[in-house]
């Protein structure tokens, strides 16, 4: 199995920073695209930023210039540094990762979740 698990999520006023963590642990062989995705209240998960296992980023009109997705291969670990941050970027930020497992069988991981609150 394999297991994300998100950090950094929290409260922040308009115009603030946070930066999100995720780490991908378990019977890991090699991590492909990995993601960030997002989910508002009465909304459909939409994609923030995935970035390849080359560095290749891919971001969300909305957020471009704004957030920053990198990852470091060596600790399995993807981040996402949000700048400028806008009530409408309150969500549930969820990571998500294409693996392959030392099984050979690959697929989609989604971490737990974690809430950023954008509010004055």
């Amino acid at each position: 199995q394999v297991q994300l698990v998100e950090s950094g999520g929290g409260f922040v006023q308009p115009g603030g920073s946070l930066r999100l963590s995720c780490a991908a642990s378990g019977s890991l062989f090699t991590i492909y695209t990995m993601g960030w995705y997002r989910q508002a209240p009465g909304k459909q998960r939409e994609l923030v930023a995935t970035i390849t296992r080359g560095g290749s980023t891919n971001y969300a009109d909305s957020v471009k210039g704004r957030f920053t997705i990198s990852r470091d291969n060596a600790k399995n670990t993807v981040y996402l540094q949000m700048n400028s941050l806008k009530p409408e970027d309150t969500a549930v930020y969820y990571c998500n990762a294409d693996t392959l497992r030392t099984d050979l069988l690959r697929g989609d991981s989604w971490g737990q979740g974690t809430q950023v609150t954008v509010s004055s």
